[in-house]
């Protein structure tokens, strides 16, 4: 992990603002989705990817239906 030497208060909502950089690093646009994470005495944010719901795949991933399938896994759905 890498410390940054950011410190940035917690406001009355809850809210923490990302330094600017720190958004440009991760790519993190307005409305994008991040996971929040718990590890030990840890708070771990990582940009939110949509994965597929039977092999966890993030790449190549189309919504069928409202679900999140890969094209690997539609493959072999068809050819079940």
């Amino acid at each position: 992990m890498k410390a940054l030497g950011i410190i940035r208060p917690v406001d009355e909502l809850g809210r923490i603002v990302l330094p600017v950089e720190t958004r440009k690093m991760m790519d993190l646009n307005p409305k994008d989705g991040v996971e929040v994470f718990i590890e030990d005495d840890k708070i771990i944010l990582k940009k939110y990817r949509p994965s597929c719901i039977f092999c966890g795949e993030a790449d190549g991933v189309i919504d069928f239906k409202g679900k999140k399938i890969c094209r690997g896994c539609i493959e072999s759905l068809k050819s079940e």
